[in-house]
């Protein structure tokens, strides 16, 4: 015991909280797949500014890149004085990406994973005194489709998704602040992300007209938008970089105070990392470090 004891002891001050705590964020609610649901904290102790950011990691909405877009990305958040919380939510899963077994079955779709968005913001802010962190100045920050939900949260934040799930609450849904990285963005036009867009709707649903253009978020800016960093390189051949384009239109018609940053190279997928993307595309970290230090919350 008193060797594990060390051991934990000695794994925290190395890595800080990389060995956290995930919370149950469906703990004692009757919600499908909700025991998959968790939030891990990596709080800064030099957190003078009480700024937290919710990291939504990407996958399709088939899976979870949480380790070079979630873990990696809130440590070095961490390590720059900002508290963070990666929020590891549902999505389809392999079997539903491989085997299209939602066309007899529901499995995991839309509204799931903005429902655990929404439930993440509410956690944070309702416990924000016992993280030192302000509630007013929680943000959300996401990967490819970790983008679409972070921007989807931004977007929708007047729609309590909690309430199908017994939850009445007061507490603000609207992030302070979201950044969509490399983000998928539309559902209906021809740079559409074809894969992230069956995983959120469904084999059933993705050919739905209405579903299509009520989740296309660059023709649902609302008028309170929060601000939004935005990033993505034109060389990502994952995601079509027109998706950002697309977005920052939008955000540009709708007077948003938004800051988009378009690389040449980096690719897809590079996260917070120092080894993947390019040179150019990392950059990303300290553009945003100095945007959100001159953002007014």
């Amino acid at each position: 015991m008193f060797r594990k004891g060390l051991v934990f002891c000695l794994l925290s001050f190395l890595f800080g909280t990389v060995v956290a705590q995930s919370i149950p964020l469906w703990e004692g609610y009757d919600v499908k797949h909700g025991k998959e649901v968790t939030l891990t904290p990596y709080l800064s102790e030099n957190n003078k500014d009480g700024l937290s950011v919710i990291v939504c990691p990407g996958g399709s909405y088939c899976w979870l890149d949480d380790e070079t877009e979630g873990d990696v990305v809130a440590r070095w958040l961490q390590e720059n004085g900002i508290s963070a919380f990666v929020l590891r939510y549902r999505v389809a899963g392999f079997g539903a990406y491989f085997w299209h077994y939602r066309i007899l079955f529901r499995g995991k779709q839309h509204p799931d994973m903005i429902t655990d968005a929404q439930r993440a913001l509410q956690w944070v802010r309702e416990h924000a005194k016992e993280y030192h962190i302000d509630p007013d100045k929680v943000g959300m920050m996401g990967f490819s489709a970790g983008g679409h939900l972070v921007m989807s949260a931004a977007c929708f934040y007047e729609t309590n998704f909690l309430k199908n799930n017994g939850i009445i609450t007061s507490t603000n849904l609207r992030p302070a602040f979201v950044a969509p990285m490399y983000p998928v963005v539309t559902m209906k036009e021809n740079c559409v992300h074809k894969r992230s867009r069956r995983a959120l709707l469904s084999e059933r649903r993705q050919n739905d007209a209405i579903m299509r253009d009520s989740l296309s978020l660059e023709r649902h800016i609302p008028q309170n938008c929060p601000p939004v960093f935005l990033v993505n390189c034109v060389d990502d051949p994952i995601v079509d970089y027109h998706n950002s384009i697309l977005l920052d239109s939008a955000l540009t018609a709708n007077k948003v105070n938004h800051h988009y940053i378009q690389y040449q190279t980096g690719g897809h997928g590079f996260g917070a990392s120092e080894e993947k993307g390019t040179e150019e595309c990392r950059q990303w970290k300290n553009e945003f470090l100095k945007w959100i230090s001159e953002l007014k919350l």
